[in-house]
């Protein structure tokens, strides 16, 4: 097992020091920079000063991103099992011909 490596994220100009797993170091650099990025965003977009209303903002539009991937994979999963229904249908009507 890899040694714990110390890390400082920067968020809303705060620093946050961090002891993570080496592999997780990528992840969490590329999510703190589409942090910075919805920040300005949306300080720009909506003229938000206060850092409380941006970062709100901010995990509400990556909670809604995920709710709205498992809602769209439960959609695919629903469409691809009655695919999967339909051809084993065909399969025991042709196996049973």
């Amino acid at each position: 097992m890899a040694e714990p490596l110390k890390i400082k994220i920067s968020i809303a100009n705060r620093v946050y020091p961090l002891t993570i797993d080496p592999k997780q170091e990528e992840g969490l650099r590329l999510a703190a920079k589409k942090i910075e990025a919805m920040i300005s965003q949306f300080e720009q977009s909506y003229s938000v000063r206060d850092k409380q209303d941006v970062l709100a903002m901010c995990a509400l539009q990556f909670a809604a991103q995920v709710e709205q991937k498992k809602i769209d994979k439960a959609y695919v999963n629903e469409e691809v099992q009655a695919k999967l229904d339909d051809l084993d249908k065909l399969l025991q009507d042709h196996l049973s011909a």
